[in-house]
Order: structure tokens, then C-alpha cells, then sequence
């Protein structure tokens, strides 16, 4: 099994989003997949409620009991809580193979990401490179001041900006029906789809890893 954190203690970043859509992308690929929400507002876990039952079946996955992780599941994407402390961090990282860190443009979360940049960076296992963890520039605008400012932000700090994810309501109109643009037909969203390609193909080299 393959595990999959997406954490940050800044809010507001798209965490949710991100878990959701890596998780359907896992599914609609033919992996078992399992998601786990940490956060309070469990928006993963009723995002997943109102998935369609035709939908790649992913499965709610209850990580307080580790022994009621189902048998099979292949990958495992894990919507981290945005306040938590040091041990949480700690056991979060314990826990995952690789930690994906969304980033929005803007001082206030470069702020916040670089705090939780430090406490990850504190990690033995994150220090002997025995986790891996990426950034994804998240609701981005091409050709901006904003964007180039982020891009400058995450370059200084240690980890790699895998991913840089255009902001649209694609996002928001499927959220709402539980599904992904990785569900959406044809060629619908397929642009948006394709920024995706360098997340999931660095995740793929991890595995085989």
C-alpha cells in the first residue's frame, strides 16, 4: 500500500481538492483506493457520500484504527487536518510514503507554509530522505506577478514544486456531485486534467520505486 498525505497547516490552501482528486485519479486508473480525512469538517469523507455509485469506487478509510484498513487497498490518500501540532505532523509523516504540500499564491500562506516547511524539515525521517515531499502550486493564474512571486518562494525552500494546478469551476461543479475532473468524459476539463500528469507520474515513480 501506498500512502499519500496531503498536508499543510495553513487553511483554506485545497487540500481537500487535492486528496478528492488524487484519489479518484488512483481509482479511475483501476488501483484499490482508499480515502482518509483527518480534518474536522470530514469534507473529504461527505465528498465522497455524494460520489455516484457508477463512479471508480474509492473507500472511506477510518485511520484512528490501523487495523481496520481493509486488505487490497493499493493507495491510500490521506486530507491532513490544517491545525495541528507538532506530533500530529510527526505521525502524519510516520504514516505516509509521500507528503504533497498544496501552496495558494500570497503572502500570508507562503507564511504559513514556510512554518510548516520548518517543522517538516525538523522530521529524522524527512532529514535521511526516507519520506518524500513535493509542493503543488494550487488555484494558480498563469503569467502573473502573483505566480512568479510563489514560484521565487517555494525555489528557496528544500523540497521540489511538482505541480502548479490552474484555478476553474470544474473544481467546484464536481466537488459538488462527488466526483472529479478524472470522472468528467472526453475531452471535458482535459487541459486542466493534463496539469495533473507530473504530480501523478512523480507519485507512479515513488511506488516503483
Amino acid at each position: 500500500m501506498f500512502v499519500v498525505a496531503v498536508a499543510n497547516t495553513k487553511g483554506g490552501c485545497g487540500k481537500t481538492t487535492l486528496a478528492t482528486h488524487l484519489a479518484a485519479s488512483f481509482a479511475c486508473r483501476g488501483y484499490a483506493t482508499g480515502l482518509a480525512d483527518l480534518d474536522r469538517q470530514k469534507s473529504a469523507l461527505g465528498w465522497l457520500k455524494r460520489r455516484p455509485a457508477g463512479a471508480a469506487p474509492i473507500q472511506g478509510i477510518n485511520l484512528a484504527r490501523e487495523e481496520d484498513i481493509p486488505e487490497g487497498i493499493e493507495r491510500l490518500v490521506v486530507d491532513a487536518a490544517a491545525a495541528m501540532d507538532k506530533d500530529v505532523v510527526k505521525d502524519i509523516v510516520r504514516r505516509a510514503d509521500l507528503v504533497v504540500v498544496p501552496v495558494l499564491p500570497g503572502v500570508f500562506d507562503e507564511d504559513g507554509t514556510a512554518r510548516f516547511v520548518g517543522h517538516l524539515e525538523s522530521l529524522k525521517s524527512i532529514r535521511k530522505n526516507r519520506r518524500d515531499v513535493a509542493f503543488v502550486a494550487n488555484r494558480v493564474r498563469l503569467n502573473t506577478r502573483v505566480l512568479t512571486r510563489l514560484g521565487s518562494f517555494l525555489e528557496e525552500l528544500s523540497f521540489p514544486v511538482i505541480a502548479r494546478l490552474r484555478d476553474t469551476q470544474h473544481y467546484t461543479a464536481t466537488a459538488a456531485e462527488g466526483l472529479s475532473l478524472f470522472d468528467l468524459p472526453g475531452g471535458r476539463a482535459a487541459d486542466y486534467r493534463a496539469e495533473w500528469t507530473p504530480l501523478l507520474d512523480f507519485i507512479e515513480i515513488r511506488v516503483r520505486g
